[in-house]
């Protein structure tokens, strides 16, 4: 999740100010948006990306958990949270990168023992009219080296784990594996991926790893969207340690490739069936100072050459001028492909439509796949506040933050778009949606150049 980009005292520049939401999204695929479900939640922070907000006055300090979870055989650090925790919540975990949360599947009765030994740890909050980061949480977020260790994680057992096992892993196993595209009939499949044997699938979604709240449930959300498009290609953003090994554990027809081991970081997932691996970099970003890098992934595809790649740009209205700087390098990284590649990239990049302009607009060769099918409404805006409830932000923002470029190849089939909608618009049991932010779904289909 990023810094809200607007405050009740000014509006967002080159993008539309919503004040309620007064057109729901068209459902897309058999995906639906629910919305606030009229439940009365109570006392919820109010929070943005880097720090937890305030109303007024100077910058404060609050306490945040360390939970111990008890060792497990399966690496999941999760914590089954009921629907009603958002009333029931006296403090929320901020955005410090640094800080990795660990959640526990345990029993109340364990939870409650672990509480009593918790740990307390410092974090920064700030004031919610000047939307600015402190100069003491950017070094912080800079500092990976200092992130505490991330308990649970491969963790040896000391006591027989196979009921513990079953209980926390079988619902996440079944939520990856139990609800698949094969499950449909081949005319469904056909209407929402035309032909299998020659469309590429690819899904970019920030999964909003930092935000401790119904892990459990979200978790369990994105297993089962992602057992049941089982994309060629995922991009993910906002992965941390825990929940990577989680994927990891299960998604085992996947191959994974990590930006970091760290705090916070974006991954690369290929569908072993269909996306060979030929080899992998990793491109820092000389003046970040949230730890953003470019990962990059060379791959082939029908036998056809692609380059895969992923970022996180700089967050915050503050980071705008690194995130240009960001972006330019991406496009320079996208413009020097092998020109027998296509390139796709698909991320968080956190832009709004005037920064684009500034740099006077995409490239010449590099297009934005959702204007190139045409602007589609319902797959506009990726954050979006008036329907998205995850962090109670006070007013109405809608964004199109997340966003694929393409660069098709220079000789040979050329790869083009074919469809793009959301995912990830379903309300949880927990009331939670699976992230702050939408995840996108695209098809590609490889043409003649003529056509």
């Amino acid at each position: 999740m990023d810094e809200p980009p607007c405050s009740p005292s000014h509006t967002c520049s080159g993008e539309p100010h919503a004040a309620c939401n007064d057109s729901t999204p068209s459902p897309c695929l058999d995906t639906q948006v629910k919305g606030k479900t009229g439940k009365n939640k109570k006392h919820k922070k109010k929070r943005n990306a880097a720090c937890q907000m305030k109303t007024g006055g100077d910058c404060t300090q609050v306490t945040v958990e360390e939970l111990s979870p008890p060792s497990q055989h399966l690496p999941e650090p999760l914590e089954k949270s009921s629907a009603g925790s958002k009333q029931e919540k006296n403090t929320r975990k901020t955005r410090n990168p640094s800080i990795s949360p660990a959640i526990s599947p345990a029993s109340s009765t364990q939870r409650q023992k672990d509480q009593s030994a918790q740990k307390t740890s410092a974090r920064s909050t700030c004031d919610q009219s000047t939307q600015t980061e402190s100069p003491q949480l950017q070094s912080v977020q800079t500092q990976s080296t200092q992130t505490p260790p991330i308990q649970g994680v491969d963790t040896p057992s000391t006591e027989s784990t196979s009921t513990q096992t079953v209980r926390s892993s079988f619902p996440l196993n079944q939520a990856y594996w139990g609800n698949t595209l094969t499950d449909q009939s081949a005319d469904q499949q056909k209407t929402q991926f035309g032909s299998r044997s020659s469309c590429l699938t690819v899904i970019s979604w920030n999964i909003d790893g930092l935000d401790s709240d119904n892990v459990f449930d979200r978790v369990k959300g994105l297993l089962s969207l992602l057992g049941k498009y089982r994309a060629d290609v995922v991009l993910l953003q906002e992965l941390i340690p825990p929940s990577l090994k989680i994927l990891q554990n299960i998604m085992k027809d996947y191959q994974f490739l990590q930006a970091s081991e760290e705090a916070y970081f974006t991954g690369i997932l290929l569908k072993k069936d269909s996306v060979q691996f030929l080899q992998s970099n990793i491109v820092k970003y000389p003046t970040t100072e949230m730890g953003r890098n470019l990962l990059i992934a060379n791959v082939s595809f029908l036998g056809r050459p692609l380059s895969i790649m992923t970022s996180h740009l700089e967050s915050c209205k503050t980071g705008s001028q690194e995130r240009l700087n960001q972006l330019r390098r991406v496009w320079k990284w996208m413009k020097e492909a092998p020109e027998d590649h296509s390139v796709i990239f698909g991320g968080d990049t956190n832009l709004r439509d005037w920064e684009v302009k500034k740099l006077g607009g995409l490239p010449d060769g590099i297009s934005d796949v959702w204007e190139m099918l045409g602007k589609p409404e319902e797959s506009r805006y990726t954050w979006d506040t008036s329907i998205n409830d995850n962090n109670e932000i006070p007013n109405s923002i809608r964004l199109r933050f997340d966003r694929i470029f393409l660069k098709p190849a220079a000789e040979g089939a050329q790869l083009r778009p074919e469809s793009m909608t959301l995912i990830g618009l379903e309300r949880l049991k927990c009331d939670y949606f699976i992230s702050d932010h939408w995840g996108i779904l695209c098809t590609f289909i490889f043409g003649t150049s003529e056509e």
